[in-house]
């Protein structure tokens, strides 16, 4: 495999990484639509559970909440949309590596694939410099985040059950209505409905995401 870009290595370097191995972090920047062998989807997987188990730590340690409470904050923290802010943030969307088709679609600036890359650079760094070197990058790039509002407040999707059953009415129901675009950036509309009371869709680039999305706006309009 050919060396990291020398504009992507300074890059991963300035933003905290130790670059040893080149090919490791030439695959976690590797998009599925290359078509290369190795992509990012394993140090994805990887990065997820480093990432978890580095912010229930860090809740653990600096929250005296119930499990409920910290699970919901553990549970905003590491979203999708948490990884792709940061990952924004940092400035990855230039050092992804894809196919033509799917950054002519504008994939390198999905939520998906920020999410997914900022996990496998997670990933990369456990593997390259092991798991306190890396927990220190999570707690250095989540630090505003984590002081921030995420997570606080109640799930919108929870209030909306609560809000139900408080009351008398059925269980808040979810489909999705409409799914639409290519494989690496898909959007989905989900629309949630109570009966007797109304409904509302939303659209978000996961389907938790738009659930979640269309919980927040039902209460809007009918809490």
């Amino acid at each position: 495999m050919s060396p990291l870009d020398p504009e992507t290595r300074q890059w991963l370097e300035s933003a905290g990484f130790a670059i040893g191995n080149d090919a490791l972090w030439r695959e976690a920047l590797t998009h599925g639509s290359t078509g290369e062998q190795r992509d990012y989807d394993r140090l994805e997987f990887l990065g997820d559970r480093v990432l978890g188990l580095t912010i229930a730590d860090w809740l653990y340690d600096t929250s005296e909440n119930a499990e409920g409470k910290l699970a919901q904050r553990l549970n905003a923290l590491v979203s999708k949309t948490a990884c792709a802010q940061i990952a924004a943030r940092l400035g990855a969307s230039q050092h992804i590596r894809m196919g033509k088709q799917a950054r002519e679609d504008g994939a390198q600036n999905s939520e998906n694939v920020l999410g997914d890359i900022m996990e496998s650079l997670l990933g990369a760094s456990f593997l390259e410099s092991g798991f306190d070197a890396t927990r220190d990058l999570i707690r250095a790039f989540w630090k505003d985040t984590f002081e921030g509002s995420a997570g606080r407040r109640k799930h919108p999707k929870s209030a909306l059950q609560e809000w139900a059953a408080g009351n008398q009415r059925r269980p808040p129901e979810y489909r999705v209505t409409e799914t639409s675009g290519p494989d690496h950036n898909r959007s989905y509309t989900v629309e949630v409905s109570v009966h007797k009371v109304g409904a509302v869709e939303a659209t978000a680039s996961g389907k938790q995401d738009a659930e979640t999305e269309a919980a927040r706006l039902f209460m809007e309009r009918y809490g």
